[in-house]
């Protein structure tokens, strides 16, 4: 049976660890050549990828870098912009301008640099694809995590937009819409703050799944196969659509 990316090229962002390094394997598994753009120490120089690139979606210098590495390539036929960076909790009082900056460079910089180096790249393809990886916070809002909140929806309008610029050029752009998935770093965040008083891991993490109308959390693998889809031609006819992974929460 084909495989559903047989023969194309895929570059992933943030594809080390987590949500990016499931997607990145899952489309390994259907056939695709996978380049990863990662900072510099998070890169494994086990994964089994066609190339990587070490950088910071939020230095000046990483346009260049990706401009450089999409000339090199020509075609590429998926662009995932999945890296990003969720900041610790602080209300309205709270907020700090430097880490306002620094998040929103790589949250909302960061996805629409990719957009921007790999569109001549995307086109040429004839079948270009773009997925962001946004979130459940894209739409919905958390008093505790207003710069996060504020990076998300940035990023739902990023894909509605590029969709509509994209597309007269042949390229549907998506975005991944994930509720708490249970990450190395939601785990560590969610441990963090039992330290501070709040609630143990198994007690946090099954809060999350009762909140569900499966009574489980969606997982690395559910993010991946629902990025799959739209990335492949399952989804010709879709763009401008945030797909919610998130098992129906309430």
């Amino acid at each position: 049976m084909t495989r559903l990316l047989e023969g194309r090229r895929a570059v992933v962002s943030g594809a080390s660890r987590g949500i990016g390094r499931a997607i990145a394997e899952r489309f390994a598994a259907e056939g695709a050549e996978i380049w990863v753009v990662d900072l510099r120490e998070a890169l494994d120089p086990d994964q089994e990828v066609a190339g990587a690139l070490g950088l910071d979606l939020a230095d000046p210098e990483a346009e260049q870098a990706l401009a450089s590495l999409a000339a090199r390539l020509a075609t590429v036929d998926v662009v995932v912009a999945n890296a990003g960076q969720v900041p610790p909790w602080r209300r309205v009082a709270a907020l700090d301008r430097a880490e306002w900056d620094r998040v929103f460079a790589v949250n909302v910089w960061g996805p629409a640099v990719m957009l921007k180096t790999f569109a001549d790249a995307l086109a040429a393809s004839g079948r270009g694809a773009a997925v962001l990886t946004a979130s459940i916070n894209g739409y919905r809002a958390h008093g505790e995590q207003i710069l996060y909140t504020a990076t998300k929806h940035a990023v739902v309008g990023l894909t509605r937009a590029a969709a509509l610029d994209l597309g007269r050029r042949g390229v549907r752009v998506n975005a991944l819409a994930p509720g708490p998935i249970a990450t190395e770093a939601l785990q560590s965040r969610i441990q963090r703050r039992h330290a501070a008083g709040g609630p143990a891991l198994d007690e946090a993490l099954a809060a999350f799944a009762g909140q569900t109308a499966l009574g489980r959390m969606a997982t690395e693998a559910d993010v991946a196969a629902a990025a799959l889809v739209l990335a492949c031609d399952l989804s010709a006819g879709v763009t401008g659509t945030i797909l919610p992974v998130e098992c129906g929460l309430a």
